[in-house]
């Protein structure tokens, strides 16, 4: 390594790790220990194949893909960086798995390579090709059993042992599944967080008749979507009063729900599921809830929200409040060297002083871009993420009316909603006169585009003339007034 590049590597992980302490109040008495040794990024080309593995992402998804990508811009990948994944492809832009992934085959579904990371964002499309021409180290299929943190090794399934100069963890998260005991594992149950998922999900709906979606948020709302689209018996049910009800509220869910419903969606909502029953081909054939009511089902999509794959990185330091790996503003573990990116990482949301974990591909994406900034350069500017959400479904062609809100900030305060979602609707958060978060449904570019700039700017609204706004464009000039 260069003394160039040395100095550079020392310089990202010798400042003193101090943000995320600051930003939590209720973490000032934590005991945590920080180590104060700096670490050799030299490799023993007489121990290990490659002695430029300088930098390793151990991940296969979006924040990989654009970590990888941010290497490149900063002319650091080339015979310097490996990515160790327990994938079979290369990252993907993974929110298409549950939207054009699974349209019927007569409606244009998403493939690869077509949604390779990072065409989400205008990027060139990262193929396996695409690695290869930029000198990135590939290990598909092996994922991560160990770390050694003394001797900056990893370990993988497949019994090899990589040197890492600085490690960058980017896991993401896995499924929340049900316990075996009650069918959670039966054949024509599914579960979506990968390519493979949605491949045998895919499969499944094929040959189904009757599909349950089970869970009311993001992923049960999609796929029962994409169910319609194949014209089958599709029903969602979920424990809570409404649909979306971190983010939506009653009014806002009522909306979407009775759309659903024109559309052929049923909803059992408030109910616990008991068990999940095999008929005699042994795969899964009704979903018995906990009030003795049976409903029949071929295939089962279980949608009840996931767990951030901390694997056996737990010893670099956990969050114990909202999960994942414990960084500050730049994404540094509390072990020198050592990053944590994307849904996996826990991060002071700057803000609104607080730390946060945000499984979101615009989080990925950026907390990625970020790290290997930090990492690569001098930049030492701490991460100021803005919170947002979208969906979009029923997409696909011959569908009669494309949904897609996009929302920004914070759903905290009181809440004014503007229009009839024929096809507009727009709510607004206001928490002690401040405008603190906004949520709109069939916006155009231009109005999409000012969503952000209300969140983070949380002007001073007049309530009372927002609320006899006419109409969605006007309530937008309103509160685009108050900037």
């Amino acid at each position: 390594m260069s003394s160039v590049r040395r100095r550079m590597a020392n310089l990202a992980n010798s400042v003193c790790f101090k943000h995320s302490v600051a930003l939590r109040p209720d973490r000032r008495s934590s005991p945590i220990g920080f180590r104060s040794f700096r670490r050799s990024y030299v490799v023993s080309s007489s121990d290990f194949a490659n002695e430029n593995r300088e930098f390793v992402i151990v991940g296969g998804g979006n924040a990989a893909g654009y970590a990888a990508r941010t290497f490149v811009e900063h002319g650091m990948a080339d015979g310097r960086l490996a990515i160790v994944s327990k994938e079979a492809v290369a990252p993907y832009e993974r929110p298409a798995l549950t939207k054009g992934y699974l349209f019927p085959s007569d409606k244009k579904p998403a493939r690869l390579p077509g949604f390779h990371t990072c065409v989400g964002s205008g990027g060139d499309r990262q193929t396996p090709d695409w690695y290869k021409e930029k000198g990135i180290e590939m290990f598909y299929e092996d994922p991560v059993t160990n770390v050694d943190i003394e001797k900056q090794t990893l370990t993988t399934n497949s019994g090899k042992l990589l040197k890492f100069g600085s490690l960058i963890i980017a896991t993401g998260c896995i499924a929340s599944r049900f316990p075996e005991k009650i069918g959670g594992n039966l054949p024509g149950v599914h579960y979506i967080r990968d390519v493979a998922d949605a491949d045998a999900l895919v499969s499944s709906l094929e040959k189904a008749r009757k599909v349950v979606v089970v869970g009311g948020g993001y992923i049960g709302m999609e796929v029962a979507a994409a169910a319609i689209g194949w014209k089958l018996d599709t029903t969602i049910i979920f424990p809570e009063n409404h649909l979306l009800q971190r983010l939506f509220t009653a009014s806002l869910a009522r909306r979407y729900e009775e759309f659903y419903q024109e559309n052929g969606v049923k909803f059992i909502k408030g109910a616990s599921i008991k068990y999940l029953e095999a008929g005699a081909d042994g795969r899964v054939n009704y979903v018995k809830l906990e009030d003795g009511t049976t409903i029949e089902a071929d295939t089962v999509v279980i949608g009840i929200g996931a767990k951030p794959a901390v694997g056996p990185f737990e010893s670099v330091g956990l969050d114990s409040n909202v999960g994942g790996i414990q960084v500050d503003g730049l994404f540094r573990t509390r072990i020198p060297g050592i990053f944590a990116v994307g849904d996996v990482a826990a991060f002071p949301l700057k803000m609104y002083n607080r730390i946060a974990r945000v499984e979101h591909v615009d989080h990925a994406r950026r907390s990625a871009q970020h790290c290997v900034k930090a990492l690569v350069s001098a930049q030492t500017d701490t991460y100021d993420y803005l919170p947002s959400f979208y969906s979009r479904v029923f997409e696909y062609e011959g569908s009669p009316r494309k949904i897609w809100w996009q929302f920004f900030g914070d759903n905290v305060g009181e809440t004014i909603e503007i229009g009839n979602f024929n096809p507009k609707i727009a709510t607004f958060w206001i928490d002690s006169g401040k405008l603190k978060g906004v949520l709109l449904e069939s916006g155009n570019p231009e109005e999409f585009q000012l969503l952000p700039k209300l969140a983070r700017s949380q002007p001073i609204v007049d309530k009372a003339k927002l609320q006899n706004a006419s109409s969605v464009e006007e309530a937008l000039d309103i509160v685009q007034s108050s900037l």
